[in-house]
């Protein structure tokens, strides 16, 4: 699996401690609709590519006491959707674990492919954080993720 990054233990994203997995592409929808650089994970493109395998990931994460939820993120987890079902079907069948997973993604709700949609209900114990980053905006608390998210479009549903 070709990654970004790996935070093992996180406070910000969730209500819950979580791992959170670093993405390694993205589109830059938010900045080409805004018309400049507004991505706070813009940085993370140059980033080197690290290739882990899932179940050194989620091995990582199963022997971590703290963490009880994984959240994927930016750069843009969608452009990655294959790697990221398959993690998380290892997650799921391998080491029956139905902890929350937590996709953050810049798209909107209708632009995401519903067999991937249904997919992902099947495997349980998803939230996706749908919008893109639009600044100038008040932040907001979210009541599904337990945290501010930073544009009135961006909210977070349990499928």
């Amino acid at each position: 699996m070709i990654i970004k990054g790996i935070i093992d233990e996180d406070f910000i994203n969730y209500k819950k401690p979580s791992m959170v997995i670093e993405f390694p592409y993205c589109s830059f929808k938010c900045d080409k609709e805004c018309g400049r650089v507004v991505c706070q994970n813009s940085s993370l493109a140059n980033e080197p590519n690290i290739i882990i395998s899932e179940k050194k990931i989620i091995g990582r994460y199963i022997s971590n006491p703290i963490t009880e939820a994984i959240v994927l993120q930016g750069l843009e987890p969608f452009d990655s959707i294959f790697s990221a079902l398959y993690l998380i079907k290892i997650l799921r069948l391998n080491y029956n674990c139905h902890d929350d997973v937590v996709i953050y993604t810049g798209y909107n709700k209708e632009e995401i492919n519903k067999t991937i949609i249904e997919e992902l209900k099947y495997l349980g114990h998803i939230i996706i954080k749908y919008g893109r980053y639009i600044p100038d905006q008040e932040p907001h608390y979210d009541e599904v993720l337990g945290v501010n998210l930073a544009s009135d479009n961006q909210y977070a549903e349990r499928l």
